[in-house]
């Protein structure tokens, strides 16, 4: 199975890597571009849609995978069904917006969907108690994959953070995974962070390409589907996912509630997460990629490996993990109104 899954990696790898030169050509060639306004975190007109070469690589390597029984069949379908609804639905609205209606209930169907194949929501532990919600986790599991699959469009604002994050969690979760010593999802989540850094050659900072809603939704829904596909036979292993994309969660979380508490829209373009400000202030997104990468590996990488190793701290290890990013988001600026957002408002 390592064999396989490292093979498959290296090819998806080269794959990814390959197809998102083909996608970057055909946008330059038609005019498919980013072009910089008052919200973008760039300045150069710069081709988008390289999620397309993502969306295409992970399904090459999940049939692979599947024909070599290194991923069940179960969760193969609801990666591959999701999937396409969710790449998809950012592909049109990349083209032309669609409305916040449209695209939550597309999220939605394909969060159903995926969880309909993985046999509702698994149990979580919490403590020493192992808790099943019945019913009740479809609703719970269906608003937490549409959630997921929108934190990582809003987190996908500079060169280089979305995929690297996307690498980070998935080959995380893979290595410790694999010392679990769990079969199927290691060998998927390896070769999604290889499609992820065949993409990332083209997307690190200053970015030849962006991802656009295709990539970045898709991004969200394939690791939050791998997370409920190894939380089927370890309980813990939820917030042991949850752990590794601490950043992500805690920034989003941070600057939705205060836009929230203001009484702004959440779903309208801004440039007030945390990572966002910092951009700024450090005139450099490759700064802060760096940055977020070194707090991944050294802070929560670690958090990871105990909660994997202690099942029944996992819990109370998600808190001790994400607490200190919380209050780092706030000190940052996370939901902080900037200029932009007062001009909009002045317009409006």
């Amino acid at each position: 199975m390592i064999l396989d899954a490292a093979l498959t990696s290296l090819a998806a790898f080269v794959l990814a890597l390959a197809l998102t030169a083909l996608v970057r050509r055909h946008a330059l060639a038609h005019g498919v571009l980013d072009i910089p306004n008052d919200r973008s975190s760039h300045r150069v007109p710069t081709p988008r849609g390289g999620g397309i070469a993502i969306a295409l690589a992970t399904l090459a390597a999940s049939i692979f995978l599947l024909w070599r029984g290194a991923l069940d069949l179960e969760l193969f379908a609801a990666l591959t069904g999701g999937g396409i609804v969710v790449a998809f639905v950012g592909y049109l609205d990349d083209r032309r917006p669609l409305s916040a209606r449209i695209r939550l209930a597309a999220h939605l169907g394909a969060a159903l969907w995926a969880l309909l194949w993985l046999g509702g929501l698994p149990p979580m532990r919490f403590g020493a108690q192992i808790v099943s919600l019945g019913w009740a986790g479809y609703i719970v599991g269906a608003l937490g994959i549409a959630w997921t699959v929108n934190l990582f469009n809003f987190m996908d604002g500079i060169d280089g953070i979305a995929a690297s994050e996307a690498v980070f969690i998935a080959w995380g979760a893979a290595l410790l995974a694999l010392v679990l010593q769990q079969i199927g999802v290691p060998a998927m989540a390896m070769a999604f962070g290889a499609v992820c850094c065949g993409f990332l050659v083209w997307n690190w900072p200053p970015a030849k390409i962006f991802m656009g809603d295709v990539g970045s939704g898709y991004l969200g829904y394939v690791l939050v589907v791998l997370a409920l596909g190894a939380s089927r036979g370890n309980p813990a292993a939820l917030a042991v996912w949850v752990i590794l994309g601490g950043i992500f969660f805690c920034d989003a979380f941070v600057t939705l509630m205060r836009r929230f508490a203001r009484g702004e829209r959440v779903d309208q373009a801004h440039r007030s997460h945390a990572y966002q400000w910092l951009a700024q202030r450090w005139g450099s997104h490759r700064s802060v990629t760096l940055t977020v990468l070194c707090v991944n590996l050294l802070w929560l990488l670690p958090c990871a490996w105990f909660a994997a190793g202690h099942p029944g701290c996992a819990g109370w290890t998600v808190l001790a993990a994400l607490a200190p990013l919380v209050l780092v988001a706030l000190l940052a600026g996370a939901g902080r109104r900037g200029e932009s957002d007062l001009e909009g408002r002045k317009g409006r």
